[in-house]
Formats: C-alpha cells, sequence, structure tokens
C-alpha cells in the first residue's frame, strides 16, 4: 500500500515539473513569436519574458476562461448521454423528429436528394 502512495506522489510531481517546463517554454514560443512578427509588421517595441508570459494570461482570461473540466468529458455530454441510454425506441424517434424540425434546412437522413 505504501509504495502505491509513493508511486502517486511521484507521478503528481512529474506532472508538475512538466506542466512548469511547458509554461516556461510556451512563454519563450510567445516572446519569440511577438519579437519576430509585432515589430516590423505594426513597428511596436518588443516584449520581455513576463511581458509574454502576462500577454498569455491575459489570452487566456479574454478567449479561454479558466474552467474546471477541460474539453468534451463535461457534465452536459455524460448527463445528455445518460437520458438517451434510458429512453425507449419510440422517444428516441420523437426526439429526433423535434430536432429535425428546429433545422428545416437539414433534410432527414432518408430523404432521396432531388437533382
Amino acid at each position: 500500500m505504501r509504495s502505491r502512495s509513493i508511486f502517486r506522489v511521484l507521478k503528481f510531481v512529474l506532472f508538475a515539473v512538466l506542466f512548469v517546463a511547458i509554461l516556461f517554454l510556451l512563454g519563450f514560443v510567445v516572446k519569440d513569436l511577438w519579437n519576430w512578427l509585432v515589430p516590423p509588421i505594426f513597428g511596436w517595441k518588443s516584449i520581455g519574458y513576463w511581458q509574454a508570459m502576462g500577454l498569455l494570461v491575459l489570452s487566456k482570461l479574454l478567449f479561454g476562461g479558466f474552467h474546471r473540466s477541460g474539453g468534451r468529458g463535461g457534465y452536459r455530454p455524460r448527463r445528455m448521454r445518460e437520458r438517451w441510454e434510458q429512453m425507449t425506441p419510440e422517444q428516441r424517434e420523437k426526439f429526433r423528429q423535434g430536432v429535425r424540425g428546429c433545422w428545416d434546412r437539414v433534410p432527414p437522413p432518408d430523404a432521396n436528394p432531388t437533382a
């Protein structure tokens, strides 16, 4: 049991070090891209490493946000999947028809295209 907890701690430390290293490198990438593109194109000043890190944080706040769950594995898809599995085939077909009614431009899959 003790070896499991040691392995878990080592794995956490490894991921933490990897995360910090990626952030460190990302700061340099942003700094180098900014200094390579922006001053020649717009005539603005070059930036330093910490300014690049500030740009990363600012862009994350403005465009990405800080979400707890990353991507597709959140609460809503799981809840919808559970509800879908509990439906009878008739309820599923009724749901499909309701969704198709919302999308007037999308033909049903069994419709024959006319040329």
